[in-house]
């Protein structure tokens, strides 16, 4: 079994202006510690994935940023789409890229902006999915004991009984539920969280896109014919202008019946906003987490950054302050969701400079 890994890297990051901006967004940040978000990715991979072996898929304006941030990748592995489809597309070209190396590689897909703890266990678990999916050719998708009933996550429900050691059969995807749905589900003891990680092998993730995906399986088909000639690019481009934006879980996972889930036993957060930047931060005795020059006075429980501006706050509470060399964020910590609306308001009124 060869184990390869692509990681998807398009994103834009929305909810993480005035940082993340199209050219350098949220995954190429760094948000914790020392190395950006993907390199963090990447990093958590060593000793189970060579790095030859390492796919990112991503877009033309973040491509070089991306090839400087990881240095261990070859070249040619980083690749850029030439229109954002959705993870349905994205996985499929990753897969008949890889199949012409391997046709029975199993590959772990990952996206490049999660925080992961516990990169042993991380490993234990991603190598349990991937022999079952080489072993059994089953879709291997990873479930999050939940903490909460969280409104904004995908729930799996799963049988609890094993087919295979923890390996249990998926029963249903759900959507992001309403908060009465998610406490029901948390109760029911059978429902985990979504991490949007797969673990599959390239044969059989194709042949599921055939069946359910016609129009792009027969899209990938004539991008296939075109890998390592001059008119790859062109191939690539007019097919992609073509092809449907969908997920892989609406289009794929959500229709299948050979979708099985294995737990994991690390911490995950997917991240999704500045208040979850701000609860997983380490505060001071006021609740605050201060990064920057910073005077802060009767202020509480509020996350303020300011790396190259002096900032004072005083008597805030509960806020996001967010101070870069060309914008300003001050949002209250409940509407953090809200931030993406800045960036729809500024493309509206063709405000580049600030995206």
């Amino acid at each position: 079994m060869n184990l390869y890994a692509v990681i998807m890297a398009g994103g834009v990051g929305s909810r993480f202006w005035p940082r993340s901006k199209e050219r350098k967004p949220k995954q190429l940040l760094r948000i914790f510690g020392e190395n950006t978000m993907i390199q963090d990715t990447v990093g958590r991979l060593e000793g189970l994935v060579k790095n030859e072996n390492i796919y990112v898929i991503t877009n033309k304006i973040q491509k070089m940023r991306v090839v400087e941030q990881l240095p261990q990748i070859p070249q040619e592995n980083i690749i850029d789409e030439p229109f954002g489809k959705n993870t349905a597309a994205c996985i499929g070209l990753a897969s008949i890229l890889i199949k012409q190396r391997d046709p029975e590689a199993v590959t772990l897909i990952l996206p490049s902006d999660h925080l992961i703890k516990d990169d042993e266990a991380f490993r234990k678990c991603l190598s349990t999915a991937a022999d079952f999916a080489y072993k059994n050719k089953g879709l291997v998708t990873i479930g999050i004991k939940p903490t909460r009933p969280e409104t904004g996550y995908g729930y799996i429900q799963f049988d609890e009984k094993e087919v295979s050691p923890e390996i249990y059969k998926v029963l249903t995807f759900a959507e992001k539920p309403n908060l009465s749905t998610a406490k029901r589900f948390i109760a029911s003891g059978d429902f985990l969280w979504n991490a949007g990680i797969f673990v599959w092998r390239v044969d059989t993730i194709l042949e599921e896109i055939k069946t359910y995906l016609p129009d792009l399986y027969e899209g990938l088909l004539e991008i296939e014919k075109a890998i390592g000639s001059e008119d790859f690019v062109k191939q690539l481009t007019y097919v992609y202008g073509q092809l449907k934006s969908i997920s892989i879980d609406y289009g794929v996972m959500e229709k299948s019946k050979n979708v099985y889930l294995t737990k994991a036993e690390f911490y995950w957060n997917d991240v999704g906003s500045w208040e979850a930047v701000y609860e997983i931060s380490e505060k001071d005795d006021d609740g605050n987490v201060l990064i920057g020059d910073i005077f802060s006075e009767f202020s509480y429980n509020s996350y303020v950054f300011s790396p190259k501006k002096f900032t004072a706050v005083i008597g805030a509470e509960n806020l996001i302050v967010i101070n870069t060399k060309d914008a300003l964020l001050v949002c209250s910590r409940d509407k953090a969701q809200n931030v993406r609306d800045v960036v729809d308001y500024l493309k509206m009124n063709k405000r580049s400079e600030l995206l």
